[in-house]
């Protein structure tokens, strides 16, 4: 009782403080403690090591304060009920996945529009009429239960699924029955960061999961259909090591058994396989963490990867297991262009590259031969590919900054692609244009970036322009369509997208250069695009704002650490922000490989030069910053976020607004239902519009682009 009279009695001391005219001005106070770790002979102080705990109730009632602020000052933005309308209209149109086939059936997900969950559908064949299979969101009144991890098996009459709840990486795994759309009894727990990978024979299929109450030593498993969850088979673990885990794939004539064995967030991984036919036992066949290998498919004896071993803008090879060191080079690298996917599909080798972090596709024989390039719709994104190595049928789903994402069918006979699922929005991208410049870092580096904007903008420095950024863990950020940024195009709004080093747009040395002691550069690379865009005329400081999310989060929060006075507005989206304590919570110790190890004195001295909640310099007047962060975000603890507003709320100096925007049964991001999804981004836009001093323009509505 004194407890929640307590709770209860700062949570009033709290809202007390809050100031409601003003879009700025006073936050509520956070406590302070005195706590102080001890790093190599620093002294690092950490007074708000308090707010990690979400089960406290003094950290509950803080949060209660915070998200009441921001709810306040958001909501009396007078354009803000127009932002949800206009974006709701954007969203709400049709938008298909990519088919999956298996035996006689097909799957593919679709959404009507507005709907919080996607659909799975089931048809037999290409043009049969489609039937549901799943539907998430008969699962729960709140959109937030999700489809997760899928496997099918190769005759299509059983499909394994995951479900997750409130935005959750934890999944359930059921399998349902395809022809009459019924549930088996079977039911896994403790699942994430898996493959299903069925046998064969449909027998059952390879998982992984993890053992009750533990967030690493994950393992290996074989669960065989019907049976309960305790009798799975153990194929294979690595008690050594925490943070390894284990992703199997079964070739598709069920032959092959192939684990990938991954250390964190490394890249860098490890190949085991097994014959299934033959009986053998799982043996070793790239060893040592030394380069990244991704299995492709099997022919026969021959088993396909994509690898950066000695290429680092990687090459496709082919091996036969029983004598792995006759490695045989069917895809070399190539000078400039970056392999990032490949399938087998009608016999040939679809292979999607990067070229100046946007796509092309080309076709190989399986002995390396090109036959011919597969001309794309227009500069912009391969979201994926579909199909089976002995279907003449291979789905290309793309999409781009101004291009809605579509479903293509190569016709290899032609060696074009043709349209098989046509999508039609509310947005109309005939007034925009992209177009990719190259500017210089501050080491030199000739970094691109992509500018989209309205045709003949005027280059006077007065336009509003949003720089978004990620810069980490080897991702490729590309064009592709959100209606977010359709909002922002339609608003009048300069959008700029750097290919940050830290990324995999140009390879492994592009990804290298961005990481552990080096991470500075992909600050450097985003402060410099900012000055770009001033010294060009595109934007000002006081109409720029950057945006990003997870690692790309950190790159927003420590770039506004670093020049305060570069931007007019920041959206730090779940960001990581305690870099001296990230391993500590959820699966930060998996990303040791990119970020660095806190207790390496070495690695020390470099993540506490930027590390966002320590570098917070008490009366200095920093950008207004919309911060967010979600209770069940089970990868970026919230504490992240929670620690770093405090530092931010108590040593800004100026009377721009630091917001922290706390979301309740939402995760990262991943399975968010569509009603969050329109909310949070009528959230961060009507902040940035604030701030900016842009007014609500309206659109037109009255014509459909079908691209």
């Amino acid at each position: 009782m004194e407890s929640h009279f307590r709770a209860v009695s700062l949570a009033s001391c709290l809202f007390a403080l809050l100031v409601a005219p003003a879009f700025g001005g006073s936050h509520p106070e956070t406590r302070q403690s005195d706590q102080v770790d001890d790093f190599f002979g620093t002294r690092v102080a950490d007074p708000y090591r308090w707010l990690e705990n979400v089960d406290d109730k003094e950290v509950q009632a803080w949060v209660e304060a915070q998200n009441e602020l921001t709810r306040g000052k958001l909501d009396a933005l007078p354009f803000r009920q127009a932002v949800v309308a206009r974006l709701t209209e954007l969203t709400d149109y049709p938008r298909h996945g990519l088919p999956t086939q298996g035996g006689a059936w097909v799957l593919v997900s679709k959404n009507d529009g507005l709907q919080n969950q996607s659909v799975l559908y089931k048809r037999k064949g290409l043009d049969g009429a489609p039937e549901v299979l799943l539907d998430p969101n008969a699962l729960s009144a709140d959109g937030t239960i999700a489809l997760g991890a899928t496997g099918l098996t190769r005759d299509g009459t059983l499909l394994a699924y995951g479900l997750s709840q409130s935005g959750s990486d934890w999944q359930t795994i059921r399998v349902k029955e395809v022809a009459t759309a019924k549930d088996r009894d079977d039911k896994l727990e403790r699942v994430r960061f898996t493959t299903l990978a069925w046998a064969g024979d449909n027998s059952g299929f390879y998982y992984s999961r993890y053992a009750k109450d533990q967030e690493h030593f994950q393992k290996l498993y074989f669960h065989r259909l019907g049976e309960p969850q305790e009798r799975d088979r153990l194929v294979y673990e690595r008690p050594e090591n925490k943070d390894l885990g284990f992703s199997a794939k079964v070739s598709d004539d069920g032959r092959w058994l192939v684990v990938q064995v991954w250390k964190g967030s490394a890249g860098k991984n490890e190949i085991i396989v097994q014959d299934l036919a033959a009986k053998t036992p799982l043996a070793p066949l790239f060893t040592g963490f030394e380069s990244e290998f991704e299995f492709i498919e099997a022919m026969g004896d021959r088993l396909y990867f994509e690898t950066d071993a000695n290429a680092a803008r990687r090459r496709i090879i082919a091996v036969d297991p029983r004598s792995p060191d006759a490695l045989v080079e069917i895809v070399p690298e190539h000078a400039s262009d970056v392999i990032s996917s490949a399938q087998v599909i009608n016999g040939q080798l679809a292979v999607a590259s990067l070229h100046n972090a946007h796509h092309l596709l080309r076709l190989h024989d399986l002995d390396g031969t090109l036959r011919q390039d597969i001309a794309l719709p227009t500069l912009g994104s391969i979201s994926g590919l579909s199909g089976r190595p002995d279907s003449p049928d291979c789905f290309v789903g793309f999409s781009s900054f101004l291009f809605p994402p579509q479903s293509y069918r190569i016709d290899f006979a032609a060696g074009t692609l043709v349209l098989y699922q046509k999508t039609q929005t509310h947005f109309d991208p005939e007034p925009f244009v992209t177009r990719q410049i190259f500017y210089e870092s501050k080491d030199g580096t000739k970094v691109p970036m992509f500018l989209v904007h309205r045709r003949g903008i005027t280059l006077d420095g007065d336009n509003p322009a949003l720089l978004y950024g990620y810069g980490g863990f080897n991702n490729s950020i590309t064009p592709t369509f959100t209606t977010s940024r359709a909002f922002w195009l339609e608003q009048g709004g300069v959008l700029a997208l750097p290919s940050l080093r830290g990324g995999g747009e140009f390879g492994d040395a592009w990804h290298q250069a961005g990481m552990l002691e080096k991470k500075q550069n992909v600050f450097d690379d985003f402060i410099a695009a900012a000055e770009w865009l001033v010294a060009h005329g595109y934007s000002r400081p006081a109409r720029l704002a950057m945006e990003g999310g997870s690692n790309g989060g950190l790159l927003t929060a420590a770039c506004a650490l670093q020049r305060p006075d570069l931007y007019g507005a920041v959206l730090s989206r779940v960001p990581v922000t305690d870099m001296l304590r990230y391993t500590q919570f959820t699966i930060g110790s998996y990303w040791v490989p990119e970020y660095g190890d806190p207790q390496n004195e070495a690695h020390f001295r470099f993540l506490y030069a930027y590390s966002p909640v320590h570098n917070v310099r008490p009366g200095t007047s920093y950008p207004a910053m919309l911060i967010t962060t979600a209770d069940s975000d089970t990868r970026v603890h919230p504490a992240h976020a929670k620690k770093f507003a405090a530092a931010l709320q108590a040593g800004n100096a100026s009377d721009n607004p630091i917001l922290l925007r706390v979301d309740t049964k939402a995760g990262h991001g991943a399975g968010k239902p569509t009603g969050k999804l329109i909310e949070e981004s009528a959230d961060l836009y009507s902040f940035v519009m604030d701030r900016l001093g842009m007014p609500m323009q309206a659109a037109s509505t009255s014509s459909r682009s079908a691209r």
